[in-house]
């Protein structure tokens, strides 16, 4: 593994998660252990962790962690106090749909347990699928991979934006997956980097992990892929999804919609990689897809270095959706899903 996001150490009823706070990055590696699930709660609002699958795991650990201290309680102060913390954890962030999908899972192995079921017995039962969340994801990742890599040319110069690797999963990421097992096929890809304003994840994140991993990775600034297109040094783009709508448009890092449209200009191939988990078979088509508005000191002054005037209007929008016409296939745990995409989606994600 690139680098191990989050894990889980210990056991309930005193476990703890232990993960990389993003935010350092790449100047510090520092890793955070906590035993309270609030803390998860900020470090997911404040992107100490971030990505879809990433956060997903987070707020499993995080009700496991906020549900051991109520190991001695009764089975029905124990479910409503459960109840109470998927809430406040699912509410961290609204567009990543896979941490509400890792919420309600761990939530309903309770569900599904007899009334009079203790405690003690619930917590565990808790414990045991958030971490077989985890570990689930550390196999997705691989297997998206794997499907990918043969989607690169050898020697392929691909493009990515945001970060979709190892610090946005469990496991060896989405986007970057790909990337990784190519390389380890002897693919020999190369990486242009967007980075990914406003908070420079490209930058950060995603240039850190791809040098880790002895991936050749330029960085350039995100008004520079319209003229790396169009001077033929692009052959493929893959980036990661947050929400997959049952049509297949998609939900990324915003600006991913930019980058869709440039290749569909100058005839780039443009590929999603994301588990069965970041689909969203409930919403029809991607404008359902709530966007997350986050803080305008994020565009005004980024890392805390002010860039533009006190009181300017700021409209500060994470993510973007790119329609499904413009995606030429979505790379998932179970192979690559080309279009017509809903078709393709109802097909082999539908059960």
């Amino acid at each position: 593994m690139i680098v191990e996001t989050i894990s889980w150490l210990g056991s309930a009823p005193s476990g703890r998660v232990k993960l990389i706070d993003q935010t350092l990055l790449p100047v510090e590696e520092v890793y955070l252990e906590r035993d309270d699930y609030r803390d998860i709660a900020g470090d997911i609002r404040r992107l100490a962790v971030r990505g879809a699958p990433a956060i997903g795991v987070a707020g499993a650990l995080g009700v496991v962690l906020a549900m051991q201290e109520h190991a001695a309680a009764r089975p029905n102060v124990f479910r409503a106090r459960l109840a109470e913390v998927c809430g406040e954890l699912a509410g961290t962030r609204p567009t990543a749909v896979n941490l509400c999908w890792a919420i309600d899972r761990v939530k309903r192995v309770v569900d599904s347990l007899p009334e009079e079921t203790s405690a003690q017995r619930m917590l565990l039962s808790l414990e045991s699928e958030a971490v077989a969340i985890m570990e689930q994801d550390r196999r997705l990742c691989r297997s998206i991979g794997e499907h990918g890599a043969s989607l690169l040319p050898v020697g392929g110069r691909v493009l990515t934006h945001c970060n979709a690797g190892a610090l946005a999963t469990a496991g060896i990421g989405t986007a970057l997956a790909v990337i990784y097992t190519a390389h380890e096929q002897g693919r020999k890809p190369s990486v242009w980097v967007d980075e990914t304003r406003p908070l420079l994840q490209g930058a950060r994140l995603t240039t850190w992990e791809l040098m880790r991993a002895g991936i050749p990775a330029t960085l350039i600034c995100d008004n520079m892929a319209a003229s790396i297109m169009a001077a033929g040094k692009v052959d493929i783009v893959v980036t990661g999804a947050d929400r997959i709508a049952a049509n297949g448009d998609t939900a990324n890092k915003i600006g991913t919609y930019g980058v869709a449209c440039l290749a569909a200009r100058h005839g780039v191939p443009f590929y999603v990689a994301a588990p069965f988990s970041t689909f969203d078979l409930e919403l029809s088509d991607g404008s359902r897809i709530p966007i997350e508005q986050r803080d305008s000191a994020e565009i005004t002054a980024p890392l805390g270095v002010r860039f533009a005037p006190e009181g300017v209007d700021v409209f500060n929008p994470a993510f973007d959706v790119t329609p499904a016409e413009l995606i030429a296939g979505i790379i998932t745990d179970k192979g690559v899903l080309k279009p017509p995409l809903a078709d393709s989606i109802r097909t082999h994600l539908a059960d």
